[in-house]
């Protein structure tokens, strides 16, 4: 999934590995409480909960943020809408990544029984 065109007025991502809450709220233009209301709406949304239950993000999880940021605020979706659409969406992907792997597979078995008519 890429970002969404939309969110170009948002910072860059920077290349870190975990992003505390404060700064995915910075990053998305969002405030807090909206990412942890997000959290139970979407279930794609799924930061490390560590020491004291705190919240850490990965780069991942701020871009599936930004998409949802644009799906409500600059698309008009409601929240099961951009649900359902995340979701549509994850399962194309899935699928997609799928063939490529039995494209694989069978790319290296048909090698396999090269090598065995040999």
């Amino acid at each position: 999934m890429l970002e969404a065109k939309n969110n170009d007025e948002l910072p860059a991502i920077p290349g870190k590995r975990y992003f505390a809450i404060g700064e995915v709220a910075e990053l998305c233009g969002v405030k807090a409480h909206v990412l942890r209301y997000w959290e139970q709406e979407f279930p794609q949304l799924k930061p490390v909960k560590r020491r004291g239950n705190r919240r850490y993000y990965q780069r991942q999880d701020v871009i599936i943020i930004r998409q949802i940021r644009a799906l409500l605020y600059e698309q008009g979706f409601t929240i099961g809408g951009a649900r359902n659409k995340l979701q549509g969406e994850e399962a194309r992907s899935d699928v997609t990544q799928s063939q490529q792997i039995v494209r694989q597979m069978r790319i290296e078995l048909e090698d396999i029984l090269r090598i065995l008519r040999r």
